[in-house]
């Protein structure tokens, strides 16, 4: 019989797959969604900000009091490699502690049961042979690890290090292995996509990236994220428009849009950049325009803050997530003085959000009655009663769900696979549709 894995991964789409590697070197084992009844237990932790370290640390103690006798305990990723020290006093039931350069070395530490942190950063790639969760027609490429900014609020090269790009020949096998799976969706990732190939002075890696995905022809839908405002150009932009297959959704977090607070955060570009870039996106036809914002890093005052809400009122986005300040240790923004009260942070997120919560809402009312193209991907968690879709150009999970509740089409029992479809209602932050026809993409 074989041993049973529980594995929870945290965190972004990065750290997915990471785990995604792991599970893939621990194919032998019997995946199980119960704790209670694994012999290997790992948590693929989360170290980006305070909120995530929490969440990691709480659910490695909730798999240690849920675990049975003599299952391992594996703590792996961001966490781990930023405090090991603190975690094994804090928890010493964790059995065996890796960080973020030793994915493709968890079989031999699980059977050695000891703990292993290399000081170089782990780079998925084609030789990885992933275990693909969640989707049986969406893959997420990463494309480079590390990061060259310098962002003041930002701990992620302290412990990721410096930009390293894979090349266009290992991405290009990937894509092929994984569309020989029956793969079709891809979404590119990295800590700065804009910024790939960066490391070996190729200051056009991103469009060369696209040109030869274009070529290959064998990926039917991608989209990357993680674009960074000083390293993306209008000549990228202008190349995802041009494409056939990546569609048209630019991600780009600009964190703020006040000059003194784009110096304050060490962005490396500027307001009038910004809106040329975002004005750019938003005239390709049929985009998707999604970013983040972070409110109340040290020095922000009232005056910057509402420079950065009447934007707001100016530009919509498609989408916006919007983070508290997390003061890291290690950062330039850690040793800031003026720090920003807790109270007067969370008053601005909560008017941010009143005018994100009114565009969301008209946005919705917007696609009513309108034909899209769909991804669908099986039965909604939501119920079991519908199946879950999005559109096309939307990155899973983080853009949103449009529940299928009904059908033009004979067959009633939908595969996964690319659809077009009519939303027919808008309720309670929920889009529901029906399927009109089956797309040949």
């Amino acid at each position: 019989m074989n041993k049973k894995l529980h594995l929870i991964s945290l965190g972004c789409t990065k750290n997915l797959v990471d785990s995604e590697v792991m599970l893939g070197r621990l194919r032998d084992y019997e995946m199980t969604d119960n704790p209670s009844l694994a012999d290997v237990i790992i948590i693929n932790t989360c170290g980006f900000i305070q909120s995530a370290k929490e969440e990691s640390i709480q659910t490695i103690l909730n798999a240690s009091q849920s675990r049975k006798k003599g299952a391992l305990l594996v703590a792996s990723g961001c966490l781990s490699q930023r405090y090991k020290d603190e975690l094994q006093n804090l928890i010493p039931e964790i059995d065996i502690i890796t960080g973020v350069g030793d994915y493709n070395k968890i079989d031999s530490m699980l059977a050695l049961k000891n703990s292993q942190l290399s000081p170089q950063v782990y780079l998925a790639s084609e030789k990885d042979k992933r275990v693909i969760t969640g989707s049986k027609i969406h893959a997420y490429i990463k494309i480079s690890e590390g990061c060259n900014q310098n962002c003041s609020f930002c701990a992620i090269p302290s412990f990721k290090g410096r930009l390293q790009s894979r090349g266009i020949a290992s991405i290009l096998q990937e894509v092929q292995d994984l569309c020989a799976q029956g793969y079709s969706d891809f979404t590119f990732i990295a800590q700065d996509s804009s910024s790939y190939l960066f490391d070996t002075k190729q200051k056009d890696g991103l469009i060369c990236l696209i040109d030869a995905i274009e070529k290959q022809n064998l990926a039917k839908t991608a989209r990357i994220l993680y674009l960074y405002p000083s390293s993306t150009t209008l000549e990228l932009i202008k190349r995802i428009a041009d494409s056939k297959i990546f569609q048209n959704y630019f991600d780009m977090p600009i964190q703020h849009i006040s000059d003194t607070m784009l110096q304050k955060m060490r962005r490396g570009t500027n307001k009038a950049r910004h809106i040329e870039l975002l004005e750019a996106m938003r005239k390709v036809e049929g985009s998707f325009v999604r970013s983040t914002l972070i409110v109340g890093h040290p020095q922000e005052s009232q005056e910057e803050f509402e420079e950065l809400c009447a934007f707001l009122r100016e530009f919509c986005f498609d989408r916006l997530n919007v983070f508290a300040f997390s003061s890291e240790e290690g950062t330039l923004a850690h040793k800031m003085a003026e720090k920003i009260p807790t109270k007067i942070i969370n008053k601005r997120i909560n008017a941010i959000n009143q005018i994100i919560l009114s565009q969301q809402k008209s946005l919705y009312t917007q696609m009513l009655t309108k034909t899209y193209p769909i991804i669908l991907e099986g039965k909604s968690g939501v119920s079991e009663y519908f199946y879950s879709a999005r559109d096309i150009r939307w990155a899973p999970e983080v853009d949103g769900e449009i529940l299928i509740n009904d059908s033009d089409l004979d067959d009633l029992r939908l595969e996964s696979g690319y659809y077009e479809a009519r939303i027919s209602e808008v309720k309670d932050k929920l889009l529901f549709a029906k399927v009109t026809q089956k797309l040949q993409c």
